[in-house]
C-alpha cells in the first residue's frame, strides 16, 4: 500500500517530464523543474537538453534525492543557448537568483569591497568601493573583507600620499586635514603638491596595484638620495617614510608566492557531510585576504561536485582571475574553464597543483578550510545546547528554529522605529532583520502603541501567507520582548487579537536597579522568575535583547540623520532632487549649505542665480534680497 502511494506522485512527475520532452530541442541550454506552487525545485544545464532530461524518467538509476525531486515536479521550463559554456553561466545565474532547494547553493549575499581610483580628475581620489563597478574609475580587487581593503588603503596612503576625501570635501578645504599631518596625504587640496608631482604618485600607485612593482623601491631610494644631496631634508624624510610603508606592504601577506600575480586559491574540506570552501584572493601579486564559505548541499555530495557548483555561482557576479588553483578535481574541468573565460573576456586557467609552491599554498588554504569547518561545527554544537536550554526553560517540545526579538527606539516620539531581530540554530540571521518606520498617529512616547503597530504589520502579512500557502517558513517559535508584566500583558493581548496563539511569548525585564544578570522573565501560566547569574541560557537571552537594542538605536539614528537633511533642504521652494544633490556635492552637508554665502551659492554648478537667492533667503529670513 505504502509503495503504491509513493509511486503515484513519482509517476506523475515522470509524466510531467515526458510531456516536456515532446517539444524539447536537441540543443544546449538550461532546464528548470517547477513544483506545484510554481517554485523552482532544480536548475540544470546540458549540452543536449533532450538527452539530459530523459535521464530523469529512469527512476531506478536515480538517487533517492532526485527521485523525490521528480515526484514534486509538475512542469518544466527551458532556455536554449548557443554553447554549453553559456548554459553553465546561465545555470549559475538562475541558481543564485532562484535558490532551488535541490541544487547545491552558495549562501553568499555579501558584496565585496574594491579599491577605486577616480579617472579624469586633476587630483584623482583613492577610496574603498562597494557595489556595482561604474565607468569613470579604475578598480582593483575584490578584497575578502572590509578589514583587508582598509589595511591595504592605509598602507597605500603611507606610500603614495593620495587623497581619499570626497570631491565636496576636497573643494571646500582651506587648510590641510589631519591626514596631511600624519603623512597619509600630500594635501593637493591646498596646493602643497603640484599636479605634475601628484600625477607621478598616481602613476606609481597604479603600477603597484597592477603588480608592476619591480624597481619601485629602488626608484624611491634614488629620489630620497637626490633630495638629501640637494639638502631637501624634509622631502627626503617624507620619501623615507614612504619606503618604510612600502616595506610594510610587501611583508604583510600570509600567502603571497612570487609565482602568483592574478589568482584565486580555492580549497574545500568536508566533515560529517558538511563542506567549507576557503578562498584566498591574490591580485597584482598581493594577498587581498581570504573568506570561508559554507555551501548548502546534500550530505552525500562529493567534494568535486560541490566545488564545481561553487565556482560557477561564485563568479556569477564578479570577474574571475587568470588562474584558479584547486585542491581537488572538479567535474567538467575544461567546460568550467571555457565558461569562466567567457566571463572574464580572456583565458582562465584552472589548476590542481601537485607539487611545488602552488601546491603549498593550496594545502595552506585547505588547512584553513578544515579549521573553519571545525570551528563552525563547535559553534553549532554550542548553539544547539543553548537552544535546547531555551526549549527546556520555556516548555517547548523541541529546540526553537526561529526566535524573534522586538524593540522600539525614538526621541519623544520623533523618528520612531520598531525593529525585529531574528536568531536561530545558525546564530543571528541578519538577512531576516526588519525595520518598521512607525506610521501612527501615535502619542509621543506611547511604546505600547508602537509595538502594536509593529506586531500587526508583521503578523498580519504572515497570517495571510500562512492561509494562502498552508504554512510559512518564517513563523517564529518564540517572540521575545523587553519589558515586565505590563508589556507582556499588552503584547499577549495584541497577539490574541490577531489570532496568533501558537507562539511562545517571553518578556525579559531588568531588576529594580537595572542590573544585567538579575533579569526577571515573564511567560504564560507561570510566576515571574529569575535565572542563576552565570547561567549560559541567561547570557544567551541577554545577548538577544542587547542585539535588538543595538539594531533599534542604529535604525533610529539613521532615520533621524536622514530626516535632519530632508527637513533643511527639501522645504526650500524650487529645490528638487537634482538641485539638492548639487548643493550637497558642493558644500558637503545641509549645514554647509546654510553657512554658504550668496556668491558661493551662485557659483555652484547646477544652481542658477535665482535659485541661489531663494536658498540664501530661506536660511536668512531677514535678508531683503537687495
Amino acid at each position: 500500500m505504502d509503495g503504491d502511494a509513493t509511486a503515484t506522485p513519482r509517476l506523475r512527475g515522470v509524466e510531467a517530464i515526458q510531456h516536456a520532452l515532446q517539444t524539447m530541442p536537441l540543443s544546449s541550454g538550461v532546464y528548470r523543474m517547477i513544483g506545484e506552487k510554481g517554485e523552482v525545485l532544480y536548475v540544470g544545464k546540458a549540452r543536449i537538453l533532450k538527452r539530459r532530461v530523459t535521464s530523469y524518467t529512469q527512476l531506478g538509476k536515480l538517487p533517492e534525492r532526485l527521485r523525490r525531486m521528480v515526484s514534486e515536479t509538475v512542469t518544466m521550463e527551458i532556455v536554449t543557448t548557443h554553447t554549453e559554456a553559456e548554459a553553465l553561466l546561465l545555470e549559475a545565474n538562475y541558481i543564485k537568483r532562484m535558490k532551488p532547494r535541490f541544487n547545491i547553493l552558495l549562501r553568499d549575499d555579501k558584496s565585496y569591497p574594491w579599491i577605486m581610483m577616480s579617472d579624469g580628475d586633476a587630483f584623482p581620489q583613492i577610496a574603498k568601493h562597494r557595489g556595482k563597478l561604474v565607468k569613470g574609475a579604475s578598480y582593483w580587487g575584490p578584497f575578502a573583507s572590509a578589514w583587508a581593503v582598509n589595511q591595504t588603503l592605509n598602507l597605500l596612503q603611507r606610500v603614495f600620499l593620495l587623497r581619499s576625501c570626497s570631491d565636496a570635501v576636497f573643494n571646500a578645504r582651506t587648510r590641510p586635514c589631519l591626514l596631511f599631518q600624519i603623512k597619509r596625504c600630500s594635501a593637493p587640496c591646498v596646493g602643497r603638491i603640484d599636479q605634475a608631482d601628484y600625477a607621478h604618485l598616481v602613476e606609481q600607485a597604479r603600477a603597484f596595484l597592477s603588480g608592476q612593482r619591480n624597481g619601485l623601491r629602488d626608484e624611491l631610494v634614488r629620489e630620497m638620495e637626490e633630495a638629501a644631496a640637494g639638502l631637501a631634508f624634509e622631502r627626503a624624510a617624507t620619501i623615507r617614510d614612504r619606503i618604510r610603508g612600502f616595506a610594510a606592504m610587501q611583508d604583510s601577506s600570509v600567502i603571497n608566492p612570487a609565482s602568483l600575480e592574478d589568482a584565486d586559491i580555492v580549497a574545500i574540506a568536508q566533515v560529517a557531510g558538511q563542506s567549507c570552501i576557503q578562498v584566498f584572493f591574490i591580485r597584482g601579486g598581493r594577498n587581498n585576504g581570504n573568506r570561508a564559505f559554507f555551501p548548502l548541499h546534500a550530505r552525500d555530495e562529493a567534494p568535486g561536485e560541490v566545488l564545481g557548483a561553487f565556482l560557477s555561482q561564485f563568479y556569477d557576479d564578479k570577474p574571475p582571475p587568470a588562474q584558479i588553483l584547486l585542491n581537488c578535481e572538479i567535474a567538467e574541468h575544461a567546460l568550467m574553464a571555457d565558461a569562466l573565460g567567457i566571463k572574464r573576456g580572456r583565458k582562465v586557467e584552472i589548476l590542481v597543483p601537485q607539487r611545488g609552491e602552488k601546491r603549498a599554498v593550496v594545502e595552506h588554504a585547505e588547512t584553513n578550510a578544515r579549521e573553519a569547518m571545525e570551528r563552525k561545527m563547535a559553534e553549532s554544537t554550542a548553539q544547539a545546547k543553548l537552544l535546547d536550554g531555551v526549549a527546556e526553560l520555556f516548555g517547548l517540545d523541541a529546540a526553537p528554529r526561529r526566535i524573534e526579538i522586538y524593540d522600539n527606539s525614538h526621541i519623544m516620539g520623533a523618528n520612531a522605529y520598531g525593529v525585529m531581530v531574528v536568531a536561530g540554530p545558525e546564530g543571528f540571521d541578519r538577512r531576516s532583520y526588519r525595520k518598521f518606520a512607525i506610521r501612527g498617529p501615535i502619542t509621543p512616547g506611547d511604546d505600547f502603541a508602537m509595538m502594536r503597530e509593529v506586531l500587526e504589520r508583521r503578523f498580519s502579512r504572515a497570517l495571510r501567507e500562512r492561509e494562502a500557502e498552508g504554512g510559512t517558513a518564517d513563523w517564529p517559535d518564540i517572540v521575545l520582548i523587553d519589558g515586565g508584566a505590563g508589556q507582556y500583558s499588552a503584547v499577549r493581548a495584541i497577539l490574541d487579537e490577531l489570532g496568533v496563539s501558537d507562539v511562545t511569548l517571553v518578556a525579559i525585564a531588568k531588576g529594580p536597579d537595572r542590573d544585567a544578570g538579575r533579569e526577571w522573565f515573564h511567560v504564560a501560566d507561570r510566576p515571574a522568575f529569575q535565572l542563576p547569574p552565570r547561567d549560559p541560557v541567561l547570557y544567551y537571552l541577554q545577548r538577544l535583547r542587547d542585539e535588538s537594542h543595538r539594531f533599534a538605536i542604529s535604525t533610529h539614528r539613521a532615520g533621524r540623520s536622514k530626516a535632519l537633511v530632508k527637513s533643511e533642504l527639501d522645504e526650500i521652494p524650487g529645490v528638487g532632487a537634482a538641485r539638492k544633490r548639487a548643493l550637497l556635492n558642493q558644500f558637503g552637508s545641509a549645514r554647509g549649505v546654510r553657512q554658504a554665502g550668496l556668491a558661493d551659492l551662485e557659483a555652484t554648478p547646477g544652481i542658477n542665480r535665482e535659485t541661489a537667492r531663494v536658498v540664501y533667503g530661506h536660511f536668512h529670513p531677514g535678508w531683503s534680497g537687495a
